[in-house]
C-alpha cells in the first residue's frame, strides 16, 4: 500500500485494522512504519497539498488534510506553503474556466462563487477578478 502513494497514520490504521489481531498489534506496526520512515504524515501532507494546489485554494486543502486525520501543525505548514502560490493558482483556474473579466454583476457573482467553491480566499478572488489577465 505504501508503494503506491503516501498515507496518513489514520488511513493505514483503517486499512490494516481488519488484518490485525489486536489494536495494540496495529499500533506497534504503525509505530514501526513511522520509525523506519515508511509512513510520514508530513510527506503525505506535502504530496496531497501539491496535487490539490493546482486546482484548489488553501481553504480546500486545509479541509481535505484535516478530514484525512493530519495533525494541526502539519496542516498549518502545508497550508502556509499553499498560500504562497494561491494567487497564481487562482489565476490559472480562473483563466482556464473563464478567460475574460465578467461583464455584469451576475457574471461576476458566478465567477466569484466558482473560485470560492474551489477554496480560494475572498481576497485572492477579488484580486484576480480586478486584474484579470493583466498581472
Amino acid at each position: 500500500m505504501l508503494a503506491r502513494r503516501e498515507h496518513t497514520r489514520a488511513e493505514m490504521a483503517l486499512k490494516l485494522s481488519p488484518h490485525a489481531e489486536s489494536p495494540e498489534q496495529l499500533d506497534q506496526l504503525l509505530d514501526a512504519l513511522v520509525a523506519r520512515g515508511w509512513l510520514s504524515e508530513q510527506r503525505f501532507a506535502e504530496s496531497r497539498a501539491n496535487s490539490l494546489a493546482r486546482k484548489f485554494g488553501s481553504r480546500k486543502i486545509e479541509h481535505d488534510l484535516r478530514s484525512r486525520g493530519v495533525s494541526a501543525e502539519v496542516v498549518e505548514r502545508s497550508v502556509e506553503q499553499a498560500r504562497a502560490h494561491e494567487l497564481e493558482h487562482c489565476r490559472t483556474a480562473w483563466q482556464k474556466k473563464f478567460g475574460m473579466l465578467p461583464q455584469g454583476a451576475a457574471e461576476r457573482g458566478r465567477q466569484m462563487r466558482f473560485l470560492a467553491g474551489r477554496g480560494f480566499s475572498a481576497d485572492v478572488v477579488s484580486r484576480v477578478l480586478k486584474a484579470g489577465d493583466s498581472d
